[in-house]
């Protein structure tokens, strides 16, 4: 039985890729309750190929299928929502309404209910409708121009600003905030969670130190963005990479001792930006003179802010991992384990991800909907 801080939360979930998926996960795995409503036919678009399980972010709910075309399955979802503290669904604007799923229906057959919308480009503005993803959604905030080296394009951070940082994340705390909320008023809310926001509230930081003069558009120019010697990635002998993010006077100063580089006199100029580029030709080359587990051996632990650049496949048998449990394995399949930590109420994965349509009985006797709304 779960035991998160959620539990005893009910949540109805939308089949659908990317955030949607992301955002459910961690209810779930903070204890909610968590069913989603998967095509009656038992397919279901951009999940990963192979066993149910491989599909990481759709772990720990439970799948009923149903036909939203027909009006009896139809009702049936709206049993599931009536009974439903939260909703989330990620459908281009109007697609829920004409299904007869909107939230004004959705309000109306419960008044208490947080009706979390997850979309790139938000509900209303010139965007709204147009298809798009996580690349475009961050490419339209500052944030995607602002990684990458100079000279070179623009560089993809995966799909973790947009679709998980700016999307889910948001959308997971909007939806608590609301239940919080509801606690108090008796009153749900529509929550419309766009990922093009989230990106650039994620940019606040550097849009206060841009207005400042502090920091540049020019990519690879700053201390944060692999401009600074000091704050960057380092291949060594054997190929490895490693990372150092000696910002602090304190932690600069052990870096040097550490490196061998404190009787150099350059170094001093710690943040002379117009040294950086050389002094990150001078520590590269000192850091090439060691393998990847050397430097480990002589910086990891230590206040110099080091961790070696670890692959997926090295991740979860790190030290540090495996003492915390980062990494669990359900179902056979290695993957991050549940986050933040709760002291007393901890959470869990609640399982591997269901195939669709698994628990469409079970659901609907566990949650009281009747044969005759389905």
């Amino acid at each position: 039985m779960a035991s998160g801080p959620l539990n005893g939360v009910k949540v109805v979930e939308f089949a659908g890729i990317g955030p949607g998926p992301f955002c459910c996960m961690l209810l779930s795995d903070m204890g909610a309750d968590v069913v989603r409503i998967d095509r009656a036919s038992g397919k279901r678009g951009g999940t990963p190929k192979g066993p149910p399980a491989y599909d990481v972010t759709s772990r720990g709910r439970r799948s009923v299928g149903l036909d939203l075309k027909d009006a009896r399955d139809v009702e049936t979802a709206l049993a599931l929502i009536g009974k439903a503290d939260a909703l989330v669904e990620g459908f281009r604007p109007g697609v829920m309404e004409r299904l007869g799923l909107g939230p004004e229906i959705a309000l109306a057959r419960n008044p208490r209910l947080v009706y979390g919308r997850m979309t790139g480009w938000g509900q209303s503005g010139p965007l709204a409708n147009a298809a798009g993803h996580d690349i475009n959604y961050i490419a339209l905030t500052g944030a995607l121009h602002a990684m990458g080296r100079k000279g070179e394009p623009p560089a993809p951070p995966l799909n973790l600003v947009g679709d998980y940082g700016g999307g889910a994340l948001y959308l997971a705390l909007g939806i608590c905030a609301a239940l919080f909320e509801a606690q108090r008023s008796g009153k749900g809310q529509v929550i419309d969670a766009a990922m093009t926001d989230g990106a650039a509230s994620l940019m606040a930081t550097f849009y206060g130190m841009r207005a400042a003069g502090i920091w540049s558009d020019e990519r690879d120019a700053n201390f944060l963005d692999g401009g600074a010697h000091f704050y960057d990635t380092y291949e060594c002998k054997d190929g490895g990479f490693v990372s150092i993010g000696s910002i602090e006077p304190q932690f600069y100063a052990e870096l040097l001792a550490k490196t061998g580089l404190a009787d150099d006199s350059e170094f001093a100029a710690h943040y002379d930006r117009t040294q950086w580029p050389a002094l990150s030709e001078k520590l590269a080359a000192r850091i090439k003179t060691k393998t990847r587990d050397e430097w480990c051996a002589l910086l990891e632990g230590s206040d110099v802010c080091f961790a070696p650049v670890l692959s997926m496949a090295e991740a979860p048998a790190h030290p540090h991992n495996k003492s915390r449990g980062t990494f669990v394995e359900i179902g056979g399949v290695a993957q991050p384990g549940p986050a933040p930590r709760f002291s007393r109420t901890p959470s869990a994965v609640q399982g591997p991800a269901p195939a669709p349509g698994e628990h469409t009985e079970e659901v609907l006797a566990a949650w009281r909907i009747s044969a005759s709304a389905s």
